[in-house]
């Protein structure tokens, strides 16, 4: 489990370092221009990916509190995504993402915000991870499988980043 846990880890500081060096791409007034009226701009992205990487890291917590779950198993769908290491390479639809949420106020908030969720993951033992809590459409987690969640959720936004790309630099 501690290799499984390392490797995690890195993966997880890699893709979010990716996340922070794009930021040097691009201006503020770029970050917040939106492809579509009823798509997200790549800085609300960016603020989805803190919130949502957000509420990982507090149920990777929630799951090393003490064994509540342990039992119980991940939805199908998720055994699929876990053992392909990566959500469905198609366009997802959540009922939750609002296309006109709010825009950042500025590069620097989204760099602390990315800064903020690394520091506090690198900050958490996951050694004695042994509980489970419930994602509220692919059923039950413990704090490894919630890292290796919030990795590929960022590396699953990896490619509407790039379609939102070829929309900014295209024009």
């Amino acid at each position: 489990m501690e290799t499984n846990q390392v490797a995690l880890r890195q993966h997880f500081n890699e893709t979010i370092e990716k996340w922070m060096a794009h930021l040097n791409d691009y201006t503020l007034k770029m970050l917040c221009r939106k492809p579509r009226e009823d798509a997200w701009s790549l800085g609300q992205v960016y603020l989805h990916i803190i919130a949502d990487t957000s509420y990982f890291v507090e149920q990777m917590k929630a799951a090393l509190l003490d064994n509540a779950n342990h039992d119980k198993a991940m939805h199908k769908h998720a055994k699929v995504m876990f053992a392909n290491n990566a959500f469905p390479d198609m366009l997802l639809g959540n009922p939750s993402n609002d296309p006109y949420s709010r825009q950042p106020q500025s590069k620097d908030e989204l760099l602390q915000g990315l800064l903020r969720l690394k520091q506090e993951v690198n900050a958490i033992d996951l050694s004695t991870a042994r509980g489970k809590t419930e994602h509220p459409g692919l059923l039950f987690f413990n704090s490894l499988e919630w890292l290796q969640f919030a990795e590929m959720h960022m590396r699953h936004h990896l490619r509407q980043k790039e379609r939102i790309d070829e929309q900014l630099f295209r024009s």
